[in-house]
């Protein structure tokens, strides 16, 4: 049983669907003035949405829900049945105006008033439809980190459709059809059962607690894990080996070292509310569906809050390795879009970007003309100049006239081999000579770019598609030393997300930090939009 009220307005937009027709409104009068009567209403009604009015316009102001006849009736009952069942998909109710439709369907009595319900029934149905595909929210509006392209449909499509297909089978149809979807609504519904029971029970009253520890706050910890679905239940008040082994099992699912011992950082995650988790995967869900579109049979997935690089094929990982990420400054940030890798460049040159040439290496040129003496100058004929006779303290941020280069080398900031899917944001994904910081689990220290771990084993994978031994190729490439780009014969889309909460085909959901805070300001858009948690028993 729900704790909300999505059961009572599911049984009652039904009815107030169902007892809508036209038969009812039959009045006095010519046939030819209540048509005309409707269509007045309808044009009037929709003439402040652009795209509505245009739909009705060429539509000859037919209706699509309000007549009498059962294919209407099956009409009403599916959008208003959608609009009950909008809730599982992290969506509310209240936002597509249940309450509103029924008063206006109940207390029809003439043309005018049916052609009013028409354009109210098509306006909620637009907003549902478009919420339920591509997102209630727009991401730019909420963090400028979130440059993603929206699939978004013309409105008048969602209608031009709806009317060729079965009603419920059109609404079934909107929300992605990705696992990984599928697998977040299941997770969804499991942590909502779980509120509905209390929760994961108290707290682990301890900072840390270490393997052969014993007393209350063991069993407090046990318990919780037990609730979690890592262990199993028993008695034992003994931080023993079982235990031991699920807090590893907790660890590996919330990106710790998974050296099963409870340090700090694995209390506080094992301590955190079902609450926070269940509004990680609803935030989740609208992310996913913000990227409903085809993903490519074979694309690369970077997650940045897990600082992977994943390489898919027909929906499996095929290739893993650990990135680093943008830092968490202003600028920095790595940004979140899709595109589609081109080419590979073996022993690239960096072309150091303007901001940080004038932020970063002006200063300290400016102090000390031979620092950075890895960079060669360059002016805008592209010819090399000495630094012996410039005076750096000449020049600012707005009058720099100088291009920085490093050429190739092993020990070049993009390393040997850079992937390129070129794009406005300067982002990629490369190399890099500081092998030292893949060890650390949180991994925010480039300027944007994606650092990746095992490059050489990446590229081999992409290259395996095109070539017969794509590591001899590779390094006979690399071993001449020659800047030299890879065409890729067939390009790979290139997905950069941010999921604090995802899931894997097997296995427990997984769940990450918010390192910049993008996930905690959609979920407060999602909650000023009427989204909330909701707790079901049984």
């Amino acid at each position: 049983m729900l704790l909300t009220a999505a059961l009572t307005i599911h049984r009652s937009v039904l009815a107030a669907a169902a007892v809508l027709t036209l038969a009812a409104i039959a009045l006095p009068g010519q046939a030819g003035a209540q048509v005309t009567a409707f269509k007045q209403a309808v044009a009037e009604g929709a003439a402040r949405d652009d795209a509505l009015a245009a739909f009705y316009r060429d539509n000859a102001y037919r209706a699509v829900w309000t007549g009498a006849d059962a294919e209407f009736r099956e009409r009403r009952q599916a959008l208003m049945q959608a609009i009950a069942e909008s809730e599982a998909h992290g969506l509310p109710p209240a936002r597509y105006n249940p309450d509103e439709l029924m008063r206006l369907m109940e207390t029809a009595r003439t043309p005018r008033d049916l052609g009013r319900v028409e354009v109210e029934m098509s306006r909620s149905f637009l907003r549902l439809a478009r919420d339920m595909q591509t997102g209630m929210l727009v991401p730019s509006k909420i963090d400028s980190g979130i440059v993603r392209e929206i699939p978004y449909r013309a409105p008048a499509s969602y209608l031009d459709n709806f009317l060729r297909s079965n009603p419920r089978a059109f609404f079934r149809g909107l929300p992605p059809k990705s696992g990984e979807y599928a697998r977040l609504m299941r997770e969804k519904t499991r942590l909502e059962r779980r509120l509905g029971a209390g929760g994961w029970g108290p707290k682990a009253p301890v900072a840390s607690l270490a393997p052969g520890a014993s007393g209350g706050a063991v069993i407090a910890l046990r318990d919780r894990l037990t609730e979690m679905g890592y262990l199993e239940r028993s008695a034992s008040a003994v931080y023993d080996t079982r235990m031991q082994q699920a807090v590893q099992a907790f660890q590996a699912a919330h990106g710790l070292v998974p050296d099963g011992a409870a340090g700090a950082a694995t209390i506080r995650e094992i301590n955190e509310p079902v609450e926070k988790r269940l509004a990680s995967i609803m935030v989740a869900m609208e992310r996913e569906r913000w990227l409903n579109m085809p993903r490519g049979k074979r694309h690369i997935l970077v997650n940045l809050t897990d600082f992977s690089a994943r390489i898919i094929d027909d929906d499996k990982v095929t290739f893993r390795t650990r990135a680093v990420i943008g830092k968490n400054r202003s600028g920095q940030q790595s940004p979140e879009f899709s595109d589609e890798m081109e080419y590979l460049e073996i022993n690239p040159t960096w072309n150091v970007p303007r901001s940080i040439a004038v932020k970063e290496y002006l200063p300290q040129m400016q102090r000390n003309p031979g620092a950075a003496g890895h960079l060669r100058l360059y002016n805008a004929r592209g010819q090399q100049v000495s630094r012996a006779h410039i005076n750096f303290n000449r020049y600012n941020a707005r009058n720099f006239p100088f291009d920085l280069k490093q050429p190739p080398s092993p020990r070049n900031a993009l390393g040997l081999v850079k992937f390129m899917f070129p794009n406005k944001y300067n982002i990629y994904l490369h190399d890099t000579p500081s092998k030292s910081l893949f060890q650390r689990n949180v991994r925010a220290f480039s300027h944007g770019c994606i650092r990746l771990q095992d490059p050489f084993d990446f590229a081999y994978a992409l290259l395996a598609r095109q070539e017969s031994d794509p590591k001899a190729f590779f390094h006979s490439v690399l071993n001449t030393g020659r800047q030299t780009q890879v065409k890729l014969e067939k390009k790979v889309p290139v997905h950069l997300i941010y999921r604090t909460a995802f899931t894997q085909a097997k296995g427990p959901v997984q769940y990450r930090d918010d390192v910049y805070g993008r996930d905690a300001r959609i979920w407060d858009a999602m909650r000023q939009a009427g989204v909330s948690l909701r707790a079901v028993q049984g």
